[in-house]
C-alpha cells in the first residue's frame, strides 16, 4: 500500500503538490521542482497535458518521480484518448508501479495551445473513474477478466465553490459511487463554502483534499480569470495581490494562512505553487518533512 494512502486511511492531514512535465525531454527543472517540494508532501501530482497544453506525458513523468524516491499521483484526462487508450494506459501505470490515479475530464483544446486539436472526451471522469474501479476488481470496462487486476486508490477533481451547490454535490456522490476515495479541490477562496463540502461528503467515506493557489502576480490572476474554466479570484483577493509592493510575497502569506485555515477543515491540502516551489515550506507553517 502507498504511503498516501496508509496517510489518509489513518485520518492523517496529507500534503498534496503539484508537478508538470516539461515541454520536451529536458526533465531538470521538473527534477529540481520535485527534489524541493517532494519532501514536504505525502504524493506529487503529475499534470497530464494541463491546460490543454502540450507537455511530456504524465505516465512517463510520474514514473520519474516514482524513481526519484517520491510517490506520483498519476493524472489521467478523458481529453487526449478513447476508452480503449485510457484502459490500455491504466493497465501501463500499473505495471509501471504508479498505485494513486486522479481522474479528471480535462480542459477544451480550443483553451490550449493547439486550439484546432480534436477533443476526444470519449468518456467523462466519472466513468474513467469506474474503469478504474472495475480494473481494481479484475475486468475490463465491457466486463472481460484481467490477467492481473490493478489496486489504484481513485482521486476526482470537485469545485465546492461552484453553483448550484446542488448540482455539485449531485456530481460529487456520482464519483463516489464509480470509486473515488479522494477529492482534490479546485483552488479555494471561500473557506465557508469548502467546509459545506467537506461536511456533505465525509459521511460518504471519502477524503477532502483542498486546493490553494499561489497568485504569484496580477498577470497570474488574469490569465486564472481568462483561461482556467470554472475558476474565478475573488475581487478582495486579486485586489490584495494587485496592491502589494511584493506579489509575490503577498501572495506567499495568503497561502500560508489558506493552509492553517484548511488545516481545520479538510483531510489535507493540495499546493499548486505555479513557480515558487521555494516557499513550500513556509506556506505549511512547517519546517518538518512528511
Amino acid at each position: 500500500m502507498s504511503r498516501f494512502r496508509e496517510a489518509l486511511e489513518r485520518g492523517e492531514f496529507v500534503v498534496t503538490g503539484e508537478v508538470a512535465p516539461p515541454l520536451g525531454t529536458d526533465l531538470s527543472a521538473m527534477k529540481a521542482a520535485v527534489q524541493t517540494v517532494g519532501p514536504y508532501c505525502h504524493a506529487l501530482n503529475v499534470t497530464d497535458n494541463q491546460g490543454a497544453t502540450l507537455h511530456l506525458s504524465s505516465l512517463a513523468a510520474s514514473r520519474v518521480v516514482l524513481d526519484m524516491g517520491y510517490e506520483p499521483i498519476f493524472q489521467q484526462t478523458c481529453r487526449d484518448r478513447n476508452r480503449l487508450a485510457l484502459q490500455s494506459d491504466l493497465l501501463a501505470a500499473w505495471t509501471l508501479g504508479l498505485r494513486n490515479l486522479l481522474a479528471v475530464t480535462g480542459d477544451d483544446p480550443r483553451s490550449g495551445d493547439h486550439p484546432h486539436a480534436k477533443g476526444v472526451f470519449d468518456l467523462d471522469s466519472t466513468q474513467l473513474a469506474a474503469i478504474a474501479r472495475g480494473m481494481n476488481e479484475g475486468h475490463d470496462m465491457i466486463g472481460r477478466e484481467l490477467d492481473g487486476a490493478t489496486d489504484f486508490l481513485i482521486g476526482g477533481a470537485m469545485f465546492p465553490e461552484a453553483e448550484p451547490w446542488d448540482i455539485q454535490l449531485a456530481r460529487a456522490q456520482r464519483k463516489v459511487e464509480s470509486g473515488v476515495r479522494f477529492f482534490q479541490t479546485q483552488a479555494i477562496f471561500d473557506m465557508a463554502k469548502l467546509e459545506r463540502a467537506v461536511e456533505a461528503l465525509r459521511p460518504m467515506g471519502v477524503k477532502v483534499i483542498a486546493g490553494v493557489l499561489l497568485l504569484r502576480s496580477p498577470r497570474a490572476i488574469d490569465f486564472i480569470n481568462r483561461k482556467l474554466a470554472g475558476l474565478m479570484v475573488p475581487d478582495h483577493i486579486a485586489d490584495r495581490i494587485r496592491r502589494a509592493d511584493n506579489p509575490a510575497e503577498e501572495a506567499i502569506t495568503l497561502a500560508s494562512e489558506q493552509v492553517r485555515q484548511i488545516r481545520e477543515i479538510a483531510d489535507g491540502v493540495h499546493i499548486m505553487p505555479l513557480g515558487l516551489e521555494s516557499a513550500f515550506v513556509r506556506i505549511l507553517g512547517a519546517d518538518n518533512k512528511t
